[in-house]
């Protein structure tokens, strides 16, 4: 299939499986918001469901003291709930 008859999800879970990524990554890659990268990534998790893929999620973590125990695994806390550190990693995503 050509490339510019596919859809945008279709071309971020291709993507998606061939490296881990985040969302600001995909936003760049793909020239959007990280926002609708993000819809695009649960959108694409929703739509593995009935296939034998699934959406891996590498979780945030803070730099400084490891602490990735956080809530909401899929969108990035502005700081560690542990050592209140603004330096948290975004999660990556994978499809396999």
């Amino acid at each position: 299939m050509r490339e510019a008859s596919r859809t945008t999800r279709e071309r971020i879970a291709d993507r998606l499986r061939e490296e881990a990524l985040a969302a600001s990554q995909l936003a760049t890659e793909f020239e959007t918001r990280t926002a609708t990268a993000l819809e695009h990534v649960r959108h694409i998790a929703q739509s593995l469901e009935p296939t034998d893929e699934t959406l891996l999620v590498a979780p945030p973590t803070c730099r400084d003291c490891d602490f990735s125990d956080f809530d909401d695994l899929v969108n990035r806390p502005s700081r560690c709930p542990e050592c209140k550190s603004e330096a948290v990693a975004e999660p990556t995503f994978r499809v396999e």
